[in-house]
């Protein structure tokens, strides 16, 4: 896949180098339609490429040190791929006892999943969990968003809770994503995380800051060290 070639890449080079405002550079044959920037230092592209399924598309996540996760969902928002854009770790679904529904979400207003992904390293891990709306809505940057309540919990191959994560997320229904909110995370340790990274901005095809690579809000006050893991961890879709 050319685009998943370029989106590693980009993620390695950024890697090593110090982040440069700029243009994300697409990959050839995707087109984009959304740049959101975040709080906690985050801005993500979100984008569609020909050749894949209908309703298949991407999301690449970037904080102050450059990019750092690209995902793949479907229509229904089913998590298919996920990559580590520092590791070169990848993931991907595997068995799903009950797959996610973006569908089932906006219809009844409640969806609950189970599923398990394994990673390129041969680690299994399952997720359950399930997202409800709150029947609240929300305009940011002239975009209405509707929020919903989740929870998430990882489990190791062996059936031992990893962490738990739970808050406020929101959904687009044209779209058909998620985006971030507020967040509990909890690991078996004990040890707790409290972020928040709502969107602030979008930036649609022409609009300035379309395609901005570089991320906008609390990057004086936040450090890449502070981000939550990934899914095994990840942003949702």
């Amino acid at each position: 896949m050319t685009h998943l070639r370029t989106v590693l890449a980009l993620g390695a080079c950024c890697a090593a180098l110090p982040a440069a405002a700029g243009q994300f550079p697409l990959p050839q044959g995707c087109t984009a339609y959304a740049t959101v920037q975040m709080r906690s230092c985050l801005v993500s592209q979100h984008y569609r490429c020909a050749g894949e399924p209908e309703g298949h598309q991407w999301a690449v996540q970037a904080d102050g040190q450059g990019p750092y996760f690209a995902n793949l969902i479907d229509a229904e928002t089913r998590w298919l791929q996920s990559y580590d854009l520092y590791t070169g770790e990848q993931d991907q679904l595997a068995e799903e006892r009950d797959p996610a529904s973006f569908t089932e979400l906006l219809e009844s207003g409640r969806d609950e999943f189970d599923f398990f992904t394994e990673s390129s390293f041969g680690e299994l891990r399952r997720y359950v969990g399930h997202d409800r709306l709150t029947g609240r809505t929300e305009t940011i940057d002239g975009i209405v968003l509707e929020q919903t309540e989740f929870e998430l919990s990882a489990f190791d191959a062996d059936g031992g809770l990893i962490w738990t994560r739970t808050g406020n997320q929101f959904v687009h229904r044209g779209w058909r994503i998620f985006f971030p909110g507020t967040e509990h995370f909890e690991n078996s340790f004990g040890d707790t995380v409290d972020t928040v990274e709502n969107p602030v901005e979008f930036a649609l095809p022409g609009d300035k800051g379309f395609l901005e690579d570089e991320p906008k809000y609390d990057c004086d006050t936040l450090t890449a060290s502070m981000q939550l893991p990934l899914m095994d961890g990840g942003p949702r879709p």
